[in-house]
């Protein structure tokens, strides 16, 4: 299978890439090709140190061509780049591309770490994806509580559930299964998509818990 990830150059792109890469080959998406291809080079070589041999290659590209290459598409961007990133890819995608979105719409307050889409009447980050799909059906919510930099470390083993919504089962299963590949997490389903915006309530829940509790990269276990 090949995995698409789009924001591929940040944390959240280098921890799927050098996990995910045992067993899929990897695409590096960024509206600069020359530096996605620059960051996979860098990945590749520390996950060839890390792993002794994957199955998978970690390449790097433009956005546009990391969408029609891959079979599942991960879209690790922030919240207020979703339209203007979402319009310009998604129409290319595979039309069995299943898409995943860990992107959450957080704003810092006085209080805290916040929603926009409450504090602010705005939609989801699910809603906003959901809308430039063709097949609405395979896009899945995911990834939306677990640690950037415990990600990174592929020697720590992130002993974690992640929350899961979306509308198709067959993605559904697709996604659970690559959450399953990364050892110790556990997919747990929430529902459809019109829930996702639990999922991604729990991340300003979890940042703000950290903060105050003086915690170091927490995740969340339903036990």
């Amino acid at each position: 299978m090949k995995i698409g990830i789009i924001g591929g150059t940040g944390g959240m792109g280098k921890g799927f890439a050098l996990r995910w890469c045992v067993n899929h080959d990897i695409l590096i998406g960024s509206r600069d090709s020359s530096r996605a291809d620059e960051v996979a080079r860098e990945y590749f070589a520390s996950a060839i140190k890390e792993h002794e041999s994957p199955k998978g290659k970690i390449t790097g590209t433009d956005n546009v061509s990391t969408a029609k290459e891959s079979d599942v598409l991960v879209l690790s961007i922030p919240y207020e780049n979703t339209d203007a990133i979402c319009s310009q890819i998604l129409p290319n995608i595979k039309d069995n591309c299943i898409v995943i979105s860990p992107i959450v719409p957080l704003t810092k307050t006085d209080a805290g770490f916040e929603l926009i889409s409450f504090k602010e009447n705005k939609p989801s980050a699910f809603e906003l994806v959901q809308k430039h799909m063709k097949n609405k059906s395979n896009l899945v919510a995911a990834f939306h509580t677990i640690s950037e930099k415990k990600l990174i470390d592929t020697k720590l083993v992130l002993d974690s559930d992640i929350f899961v919504c979306g509308d198709s089962d067959d993605a559904i299963n697709v996604v659970n299964g690559l959450i399953k590949e990364i050892t110790n997490l556990r997919p747990i389903l929430l529902g459809p998509g019109s829930l996702s915006y639990l999922a991604e309530t729990a991340t300003p829940i979890l940042i703000n818990a950290m903060i105050k509790n003086k915690m170091k990269n927490p995740g969340i276990k339903i036990i």
